[in-house]
């Protein structure tokens, strides 16, 4: 059984973002994003109909199918996610349950910052604020490609995507200033109402 995967429309205008332009934001979600549920769309389609009995780990249509089914469907949510968050002023409230979960579980809001800031500069792909309801704590994880450095159940909050198409046009090779960006478009408000309705703590 497959579901067609929908497009997702961008939730503001193309030129909203300060630091993140128009013509990124127009390449990023109409053709990045975009080819991410297409393919999903497709390799779906691909595996109703693929010979099982030729699978093999070595190399086989159907670990290929496999291996990139969950790439793509994982450039799909994140991506969603990304664009869910944004287009906020980046003013954080204090009184928000996720800013309390933010300093309970690493101390400071700011502490929480640092470390974001930092994986986001460590990561090939993605750094992703995520609630971990193996221990009930939220944690910064990275993930050089989307389908690699997550933890099963981890329910994720605040991606940044991090590859270079999501910057380069804009601020060449500074991507904290890039990171910087992100971080002053968040809507926090958005963020808590994702917290309050999966997280439970």
């Amino acid at each position: 059984m497959t579901v067609e995967h929908k497009i997702k429309p961008l939730p503001f205008a193309y030129n909203a973002l300060r630091g993140i332009s128009e013509q990124v934001n127009k390449w990023h979600h109409d053709t990045h994003y975009a080819g991410y549920v297409n393919k999903r769309n497709e390799i779906e389609l691909e595996l109703q109909n693929v010979d099982r009995s030729k699978a093999n780990a070595n190399w086989s249509i159907f670990r290929g199918l496999k291996e990139r089914e969950t790439f793509c469907a994982n450039g799909q949510i994140l991506h969603e996610i990304y664009y869910d968050i944004l287009g906020g002023d980046g003013k954080v409230n204090n009184s928000l349950s996720v800013v309390k979960g933010i300093e309970e579980d690493f101390g400071s809001f700011d502490k929480w910052k640092e470390d974001f800031v930092a994986s986001a500069k460590v990561a090939l792909g993605w750094a992703i604020l995520v609630w971990d309801p193996s221990d009930g704590k939220l944690r910064n994880f990275i993930g050089d490609t989307q389908n690699q450095g997550g933890i099963w159940g981890a329910i994720p909050l605040v991606p940044i995507d991090v590859f270079e198409h999501a910057y380069y046009f804009d601020q060449g090779p500074d991507r904290a200033k890039y990171i910087q960006a992100f971080l002053d478009n968040l809507d926090w408000n958005k963020i808590e109402e994702r917290f309050k309705k999966l997280v439970f703590r």
